[in-house]
């Protein structure tokens, strides 16, 4: 893959907690300021090596590195027993001095993880298998407009124990749910050539923000969905114009006789396409 590409990515949720915050009870992440909803980075790239997972799992080049429960020198001990089956545990820990032996440890995790090549991994603890810069990044989502947070109380009809039922006198408990009645969250993410990262990646990882949230349902989660992909192509791997100057060109604005939004209809997404940069084409992915 030869060319840098910048994208927007709207995704939404409805009567949900699209990414709850542990210091704060799970409970949606926001700006404390403006009160605008807030899904993490991270978050994404997670629903991301899910769908590969689930969707390529056994396929050459398709393991994930950062899977729930890994034990990530484990992960390094496959490169070193592929490219030096012989070395000592106490070997491990640097990196061969040959630097080509060296490089081929890096290549080996870098080609068979595709989470590596495409998010990049530093695997120097334990066993080493050096540094990987990845071809993806992503911003925080950001909701379009100020979110409301709905603490919801629930009920269970029944206890964890025969002790917990002799306590109460009653098997109800009672317990809560955070949810967003509705937010648009809208994404930046740049896609820079790297040594390993291929069209087919590419196309994979297009393929994952399209469809990665209807293999992610949880009643937590509420309905989420991709609503847009818009992705703005250079000709060279280093870029024909500010990144900054492209994404603008999208726009999700709230339709003039909407107060509250409460679904994807009652915004108006538009993208700007006059007076493109030279060397610069946009691709409407979703």
């Amino acid at each position: 893959m030869e060319n840098r590409y910048d994208f927007v990515y709207l995704a939404d949720v409805t009567n949900g907690n699209p990414n709850g915050d542990p210091d704060r009870d799970n409970a949606p992440r926001i700006d404390p300021r403006t009160k605008r909803g807030l899904i993490s980075d991270v978050c994404v790239k997670r629903k991301i090596r899910n769908y590969v997972d689930r969707t390529r799992q056994g396929q050459p080049g398709m393991e994930i590195y950062v899977r729930e429960r890994a034990i990530l020198n484990c992960q390094h001990d496959k490169a070193w027993e592929a490219i030096q089956p012989e070395a000592k545990p106490a070997e491990r820990k640097k990196l061969p001095k040959d630097v080509a032996k060296a490089r081929e440890l890096t290549d080996w995790m870098r080609a068979n993880f595709f989470d590596i090549r495409t998010f990049g991994a530093v695997m120097t603890t334990g066993v080493n298998c050096g540094q990987v810069r990845g071809a993806l990044q992503f911003t925080f989502g950001r909701s379009a407009d100020p979110v409301d947070v709905l603490n919801v109380s629930l009920t269970r009809m029944a206890v964890t124990t025969e002790k917990d039922a002799e306590a109460q006198g009653d098997n109800r408990t009672m317990g809560r749910k955070h949810i967003v009645p509705y937010g648009l969250y809208r994404f930046h993410g740049f896609i820079t050539p790297s040594d390993g990262f291929t069209q087919d990646d590419l196309d994979l990882t297009w393929e994952a923000l399209r469809n990665m949230w209807d293999l992610d349902r949880s009643a937590a989660r509420g309905e989420m969905a991709a609503r847009r992909l818009v992705a703005f192509r250079h000709e060279s791997r280093y870029g024909n114009a500010p990144a900054a100057d492209l994404l603008t060109r999208v726009s999700a604005v709230k339709c003039a006789d909407v107060e509250y939004p409460r679904a994807f209809g009652d915004y108006e997404v538009a993208v700007d396409a006059d007076g493109l940069p030279a060397g610069v084409e946009i691709l409407d992915l979703l």
